[in-house]
């Protein structure tokens, strides 16, 4: 394997991953850069990004700059001498003299199949909109939105049962698996970034706790799979008379009337089109439940209108 010098580039626990098999391959990690501390929990106290507290814990430099667009950061990312940098949702657009700076530019691990979901949420889009697989493509990074040239791409299946988290595991574990096989062909000239399709572009855009509440007008199987896709978060919410109710999962059922309408005494509501029977909820400050054990404390009889 050919030792790399390399600058790790990410914030959330999707990118810790990839740092770890970066280190386990032995490559020499000069710099980690992650987002600042921000404020977490009651007290809102300052708190790292899962990237920045395990870089730490590996003794590697950490940098959190809030702009990679001065001169100064561009000249102190510059001295690093790196090989390459590695980007996994850094959450930082970066700049020309950033891309140009390592000797083989700077990839990324973008958790979707090119150029199909291409921005900020594709685990999520690809589950509510239907998609059959996602994937991970590891890219040769340019100054657009996720649109360099392919390096390595590789799918997984999105099944009836995939939610956003368990899509979110498959993707981080793979995209640490697959960076490592993509900087040694980069490294050795053996593998070579290919032009993304110009058709099939999808955007995905940012999720917001806004369109996490229910829709009863949509269809059931629309609203099945925004359940999954926003599992944890934003996380699919109901209200009943000013209680907001978490919805954790659902399933089809048979059933129709004005959407919004409990059909029966097992949370089966009436949708758009078809029926949606919720199956986990989860009340302010308790944890998640059947609907079972929701209804044995809460009451939501036969036509309740849910909002």
């Amino acid at each position: 394997m050919t030792r790399l010098r390399l600058a790790f580039m990410g914030t959330p626990d999707f990118s810790v991953p990839a740092l770890q098999a970066l280190i386990g391959a032995g490559h020499d990690i000069a710099a980690v850069y992650s987002q600042p501390p921000r404020p977490a929990g009651r007290g809102q106290k300052l708190t790292p990004s899962p990237v920045h507290a395990f870089a730490e814990a590996q003794g590697i430099a950490v940098h959190t700059p809030k702009t990679l667009r001065s001169p100064e950061a561009q000249a102190e990312f510059a001295a690093l001498g790196l090989d390459c940098a590695v980007v996994v949702a850094y959450g930082l657009i970066l700049p020309k003299a950033i891309l140009d700076a390592p000797r083989l530019g700077c990839v990324n691990i973008h958790a979707s199949l090119l150029p199909r979901w291409r921005g900020a949420a594709p685990i999520q889009r690809a589950i509510q909109a239907g998609d059959s697989e996602s994937g991970v493509t590891i890219m040769q990074m340019d100054e657009g939105l996720d649109t360099g040239p392919m390096l390595l791409r590789e799918t997984v299946p999105i099944t009836p049962q995939t939610t956003g988290q368990v899509l979110h595991d498959a993707l981080s574990a793979l995209g640490g698996r697959m960076i490592v096989t993509a900087l040694e062909g980069l490294a050795d000239g053996t593998l070579s970034a290919t032009p993304q399709p110009e058709t099939g572009v999808t955007y995905a855009a940012k999720l917001s706790k806004e369109e996490a509440l229910i829709d009863w007008t949509k269809p059931a199987v629309e609203l099945e799979r925004q359940i999954r896709a926003f599992d944890p978060w934003p996380g699919s919410f109901l209200l009943h008379q000013g209680e907001r109710l978490k919805v954790l999962a659902a399933e089809l059922a048979g059933g129709s009337g004005p959407p919004g309408t409990l059909l029966d005494d097992h949370l089966t509501v009436a949708c758009g089109e078809a029926a949606l029977r919720l199956t986990r909820l989860q009340r302010p400050g308790k944890g998640a439940m059947t609907a079972e054990a929701l209804l044995r404390g809460y009451a939501l009889p036969k036509g309740s209108l849910l909002g």
